[in-house]
Formats: C-alpha cells, sequence, structure tokens
C-alpha cells in the first residue's frame, strides 16, 4: 500500500490511501434505526471543555444523520429518566456517549441501569462491565484468571515501597482514567521514587496507587467491534521514537489532550502498523481474547505493549473514545469505514444484538 501522512488530534499520523473499496467497507450495515444520542454535561466544567464536549457531539450526530439515521441528541445531567422519558423504546436505539454524570465523573455505569430499567436498547457495553472497568487492578485479576499477560502489579495503600523490586515500574491511580495521574514522573526506577510517587497518588487522587511493572516496548492500541465473533481493526501503534528517555516513552495525561506539549506533537500514531504478520496475529488473538474476558459489547480498544515477543494488556477500555479524530476512527477509516459508516455500524452492531427492529 502507498503511505500517506496525515495530521489527526495534532499528532503525526502515518496511514494508507483507502479511497477504493475495501473488503471491511462491503460489511458496513445498512440498518437505519432511529437514534437518540445520549451525553453527559457537567456545568462544573469549564468553558472550552463544555465546547470541546459539545463540539464533539455535534460531528457524532452529524455523522449518524449523514449515515441515514433519523436523530436526536439530548444532554444528561443528573436524571438520566428525566431526559428519556418522552422516547420509545420500540422506536429509538440508544447511542450511549455518556462517561459519567454530574458530580459523579465514576458513575459511567449507572447510565445503562437506567436504560435497561426502562427497557431501551443501547450502544455498547452493559453496567456490569463498565463497572468493572473503573477498577484496574479487578481487571488485571480478570485477565489473568483468563490466562492474558498484563504487566506484574500490585496496589498500594500507604507511601512504601514494601519490597517491589522491578524496575522501571510505572504508578498509577487505580481508578481513572484517560490517562489521569500518568506523567512522565509516573516512571520511578528506585524505591525512593515509587514511594514518592505512591504518596502523590494517595494525596492527589484520594485513592490507592496501582504499580506495574514498566513494559518498554512497542504500544499498540487495538480498536475491536463485534459481537459473537469479534473482528479487529487495523492495529495503530504510537510512535515513541522521538524520545530516547524510557520516562517519555509513554502515553501521558500532556500527549493526548495538551496540544501545545511537546509529547502531543511527537508521539506518532501509525495506522495500520508496520508490524509482520506474526506479530499482528499474536496481537489481535490477545485483543479478542481480553475484549471478551471483560464482556465487551459492539466496540471496544484494547491498549497493548509488546516485550520480547510477549503482547502485554494494559488496559482495556470498553465505550472507548470514538470521535473523528481519534485511533478507533483513524482505525476504522483505514479499514475502509468513514466516520458516518463507523457511527451507523456501531448502532448496527447494537441493533442486531438486542434484535432491535
Amino acid at each position: 500500500m502507498v503511505q500517506a501522512t496525515a495530521k489527526t488530534s495534532g499528532r503525526n499520523v502515518r496511514k494508507p490511501d483507502v479511497s477504493g473499496p475495501t473488503p471491511w467497507a462491503r460489511r458496513t450495515s445498512t440498518s437505519k434505526a432511529s437514534v437518540l444520542l445520549l451525553y453527559n454535561l457537567d456545568r462544573t466544567w469549564s468553558e472550552p471543555d463544555l465546547q470541546e464536549v459539545l463540539t464533539a457531539v455535534e460531528k457524532l450526530e452529524s455523522a449518524l444523520i449523514e449515515a441515514g439515521h433519523p436523530m436526536t441528541s439530548r444532554a444528561v445531567h443528573r436524571d438520566v429518566e428525566a431526559v428519556i422519558r418522552d422516547f420509545d423504546p420500540s422506536q429509538d436505539i440508544i447511542f450511549n456517549w455518556c462517561d459519567g454524570l454530574e458530580g459523579a465523573p465514576k458513575a459511567e455505569h449507572l447510565v445503562p441501569w437506567v436504560l435497561e430499567a426502562l427497557g431501551f436498547s443501547y450502544t455498547g457495553a452493559d453496567a456490569q462491565t463498565l463497572l468493572i472497568s473503573q477498577d484496574k487492578w479487578r481487571v488485571k485479576r480478570i485477565l489473568h484468571t483468563r490466562h492474558i499477560s498484563t504487566p506484574r502489579g500490585r496496589v498500594f495503600r500507604q507511601p512504601e515501597a514494601d519490597g517491589w523490586d522491578h524496575f522501571p515500574a510505572i504508578v498509577k491511580p487505580v481508578a481513572e482514567h484517560c490517562s489521569f495521574g500518568i506523567t512522565r514522573e509516573a516512571v520511578v526506577d528506585t524505591p525512593q521514587d515509587l514511594e514518592r510517587r505512591v504518596a502523590y497518588v494517595l494525596e492527589t487522587f484520594n485513592q490507592p496507587a496501582l504499580v506495574e511493572d514498566f513494559i518498554d516496548g512497542r504500544e499498540f492500541h487495538v480498536a475491536v467491534w463485534g459481537n459473537g465473533r469479534p473482528q479487529v481493526l487495523p492495529l495503530a501503534e504510537m510512535d515513541f521514537s522521538a524520545f530516547g528517555d524510557v520516562h517519555d516513552r509513554l502515553c501521558t495525561y500532556e500527549s493526548k489532550w495538551e496540544p501545545g506539549s511537546l509529547p502531543y506533537r511527537l508521539i506518532r500514531t501509525l495506522c495500520p502498523a508496520p508490524v509482520d504478520g506474526g506479530l499482528k496475529a499474536r496481537i489481535e488473538t490477545v485483543a479478542v481474547t481480553a475484549y471478551r474476558a471483560l464482556g465487551c459489547r459492539d466496540y471496544g480498544r484494547m491498549d497493548i505493549r509488546v516485550r520480547d515477543g510477549v503482547s502485554y494488556v494494559l488496559d482495556v477500555n470498553p465505550n472507548p473514545d470514538i470521535c473523528d479524530d481519534g485511533s478507533f476512527a483513524l482505525a476504522a477509516e483505514v479499514a475502509g469505514f468513514s466516520y458516518p459508516d463507523m457511527a451507523s455500524h456501531i448502532v448496527a452492531l447494537a441493533a442486531n444484538r438486542s434484535r432491535f427492529t
């Protein structure tokens, strides 16, 4: 394939020319169910954050309309039931784009509980999977029971090394996503550094710290979708080659959300990732196994690092970011799905799974 270079979310992206038809594109669903796009807003957010969410919602709404779906969108603050009471479960399928509720940012799992109680079909993971995914240690235990490789780790509730001797290590809040708490200082080299970083997490996030063996290897964001027989979209690799220091070779908060930062500008996304067939097959197998182990539905993203030929699952993301400039949308585009096609395909997966008519 001829490679082209583009910019996605301010980052260098390498992807193929996908202007022609592909086998993936021919699988695009023709289902045109009526959609209610449900998203959350918090009135304590800053004006730029509010505007960013509203812009993303407008793009997804426009994509679904372009794909031919009759569509409505509604913002949720706290009361989910009040927002959807005028809609008909037999007529509308809900595109669940809520990742919390006002005043309760970790309440993502509460939304599907309400939707199910009212009889609505909706996209993405159910309440139990979303609840489990909030706890990184619980996710690791599930992966371990399914014999899926994940970095060696331990939960720390006190600022002490307690015999930990695997360095470099990475220290994370145990119940945060979107790389909250992940900076270059999160990668530690000594027991003293570990104790200081654990103390920082305990004080700043008011939750235990997860300490893991830092896998200094290639990192892949693996988009998976489907039910029954999930399919893996083209692999996206986070290219850290601009950085020689191990402390910089990771996806930090600033690399994802701060366009003016050096990591944001220098970490490239390569899609499709330059991998041989054997490595590609091993990563895909691990990704699908993890997807099933956590009970993901319709779509998800696995973050995987490879060291010495072993594929380690760093994180499982049910209902991952599907903004038009994210790695999931990029992988779908490389597979031949436009943004409207991708959004419509997710709706169709949910509709088929729930036998929605």
